[in-house]
């Protein structure tokens, strides 16, 4: 059955190339159907702020054109004919990864910009030289190919932040620098707003829970969130790594709350009962969170770098099998050089640095990685400077509401 959808993809791809397409038609999309990440607030600022254009989110998933279409917004399911018509007419596709965040087979001549995921350091694509992703883009196998032929679409338009970046997704996208746009990214606005901006828009444009999520954290002194980064060791971190009961005392001993936010395949069903940690749910979109929070625990994860735009926090670096990752993951640029933040490698070290509050980072350290990812863009409003940059092809004026 999934063969003969990919046969019929490819079969109809050709046609797609046959629509003429609007330059003030705007489709938006995200992966497996979600409501999620910059497209998503790209297209939010899009309808908000160009009330000229025809803006509209598609998705494979019905459930998720429902949620978008209950906040107010243009959504159609990208199967349905009004979907298709849609997605043939807009000459602007605005993805987070690729094509088929919208559809594949129906993106021929659309101006595709990747907004991707963010900055980092883990070689991704075409740079990728190891690991479980090495047969679709080292050895490009038949296989890899057939079902995977987004991966080789290159984007008209990618998403970066500093030429530091831009050097590294160029040539895993395999696109001149040019066509990288050094704008930032969608998703940090929110990470930059005044706290009660932060609230009107989750109120807006969230799920009730993620304000009721926030009104939480509130009764809490301090507030510390846990984001990995994804590997197949981390299925049993909270059984392997952690100490969830020795971690919840030291919580109730500061009137700290610990947020804890896993990749959907972890194991979570050892975090009940805890007065002071809460298991975030996995759908729930977390930059409206971040605000409210005080300390990120991470690892190798690129939500480093836009949590470190709120300057005022602080990050610590929980590396507890860096040795593994390093062998399944290659880095692009050295992780020591490129990273802020107090390292521990063991649960006992990570339990005690949060006890002594002994993880200030220097202000000198934080700007020397500020400005290696985020230069300029630190200061700029990545959505108009997207827009803007559309604008400068096209006659739209922008119309503010």
């Amino acid at each position: 059955m999934k063969t003969l959808a990919y046969i019929i993809c490819y079969l109809i791809y050709p046609f797609s190339f046959l629509f003429p397409r609007s330059p003030k038609r705007f489709a938006f999309g995200s992966y497996k159907g979600s409501f999620s990440d910059n497209s998503k607030y790209l297209f939010i600022y899009a309808v908000e702020h160009y009330k000229n254009l025809d803006c509209c989110w598609l998705s494979v998933n019905r459930k998720t054109v429902r949620y978008v279409r209950s906040l107010g917004l243009p959504a159609y399911w990208v199967l349905s004919p009004v979907g298709v018509w849609k997605a043939l007419r807009a000459k602007y596709w605005f993805v987070n990864s690729y094509s088929s965040d919208i559809m594949y087979c129906l993106s021929g001549n659309a101006t595709i910009i990747n907004l991707w995921h963010g900055v980092g350091l883990k070689r991704c694509e075409f740079n990728i030289n190891q690991g479980p992703l090495a047969d679709r883009f080292v050895k490009m196998t038949f296989k890899e190919r057939f079902y995977h032929p987004e991966s080789f679409k290159r984007p008209d338009y990618l998403v970066s932040s500093t030429p530091f970046q831009t050097l590294m997704f160029a040539s895993a996208f395999r696109i001149p620098k040019e066509r990288c746009l050094e704008s930032g990214y969608p998703r940090n606005a929110i990470l930059q707003m005044r706290k009660e901006q932060v609230r009107n828009f989750v109120a807006k444009y969230e799920p009730k829970e993620t304000l009721q999520l926030i009104q939480t954290i509130e009764s809490f002194e301090k507030v510390y969130i846990y984001m990995p980064t994804w590997r197949d060791s981390q299925k049993d971190v909270f059984v392997q790594q952690f100490n969830l009961q020795a971690l919840n005392e030291m919580l109730v001993k500061q009137k700290a709350l610990m947020l804890l936010k896993p990749h959907p395949n972890t194991r979570t069903e050892v975090i009940n009962g805890y007065s002071n940690i809460i298991l975030v749910n996995a759908t729930m979109d977390v930059y409206g969170i971040l605000p409210f929070t005080d300390v990120l625990i991470t690892d190798y994860s690129s939500i480093l770098y836009d949590y470190l735009l709120m300057q005022e926090k602080e990050i610590v670096l929980f590396l507890y099998d860096y040795e593994e990752y390093v062998r399944d993951r290659d880095f692009y640029y050295p992780f020591d050089e490129n990273v802020v933040g107090k390292k521990v490698s063991s649960f006992e070290q990570l339990l005690q640095l949060l006890g002594s509050g002994n993880y200030v980072s220097l202000p000198e350290d934080k700007q020397s990685i500020l400005q290696k990812f985020w230069g300029e863009t630190m200061h700029k409003k990545a959505s108009e400077e997207i827009l803007k940059f559309i604008n400068s092809q096209n006659d739209f004026k922008k119309k503010n509401i």
